[in-house]
């Protein structure tokens, strides 16, 4: 069954669709600096408009990448936190666009 909305592949073949915030923690756990260096969270279909991306550090942390074509947004960060990166995705991928779902609503409240 493919994604619904999108799924995480790791350097070393680990492949999740829709993953949670745990399985992403699970996921950027697993990462080293021989072998399993990166993880990419982006929709599963062609030319993706949309991804995310954490990879292990040399000096220790993680570098997280953030980018939309769509809203034109790059955004790189670094932190040591694993629970915070996975949570801070989560929070990133709930606002993405994803093919069939309604369009979210701003209020001006």
């Amino acid at each position: 069954m493919a994604a619904t909305y999108y799924c995480a592949d790791s350097e070393n073949g680990d492949h999740i669709d829709d993953p949670s915030e745990d399985a992403l923690f699970d996921l950027i756990s697993e990462l080293n600096d021989t072998d399993n260096t990166f993880v990419v969270i982006q929709p599963d279909q062609d030319d993706p408009a949309w991804f995310a991306s954490v990879a292990v550090l040399d000096e220790g942390g993680y570098e997280i990448v953030r980018r939309d074509a769509t809203r034109r947004e790059h955004q790189v960060d670094t932190h040591t936190s694993i629970g915070r990166i996975a949570g801070d995705l989560i929070i990133w991928l709930a606002a993405r666009d994803f093919p069939g779902r309604p369009a979210q609503q701003t209020s001006t409240f």
